[in-house]
């Protein structure tokens, strides 16, 4: 490693510090709908509109919880009418989950809300800036898992 490149330390304490910022950037974006989702729930909503109708094992898989708690979280969804539950096709014993049209717009207005509010974080950055966090932040959401086609991020937005 030569004396310029950072240390892992270093580039670890500035994701985090990157990351508090979006912490509390998505929080304020969830503020308006409070009332509605919690975070967890949201995150149900996301991972719904994102990847389609799935399973609840599948489900419980992507948010790491157990499948029970994933069963009362999409119960309190449904009853909120932004999740719907059917039988699977393929499995009538299975549950098949899915974003309802309420659940695709809050999931679209919080979005809209976070993505105004990154693009002001992202218009103070210098331009030559811009193309560098571009390219670490997709390396470091691929390192996570959270790489999605653009086709895909445009089909659930309304």
């Amino acid at each position: 490693m030569s004396t310029t490149d950072p240390s892992d330390d270093a580039v670890v304490e500035g994701v985090l510090l990157a990351s508090r910022a979006l912490v509390a950037v998505a929080a304020r974006s969830l503020a308006g709908v409070a009332d509605e989702v919690t975070l967890p729930q949201y995150r149900v909503l996301v991972l719904l509109a994102l990847r389609g109708p799935q399973g609840l094992s599948g489900l419980a898989d992507a948010l790491a919880v157990a499948p029970s708690t994933a069963t009362r979280m999409c119960d309190r969804l449904v009853r909120k009418g932004l999740v719907a539950r059917s039988e699977d096709p393929s499995d009538r014993r299975q549950v098949c989950l899915q974003c309802t049209p309420s659940g695709r717009r809050l999931v679209a207005e919080v979005s809209e809300r976070r993505r105004a509010e990154i693009a002001v974080l992202v218009q103070a950055l210098a331009i030559p800036a811009r193309s560098e966090v571009l390219r670490a932040l997709s390396q470091l959401a691929e390192a996570a898992g959270e790489v999605f086609a653009q086709q895909d991020l445009l089909e659930w937005q309304l």
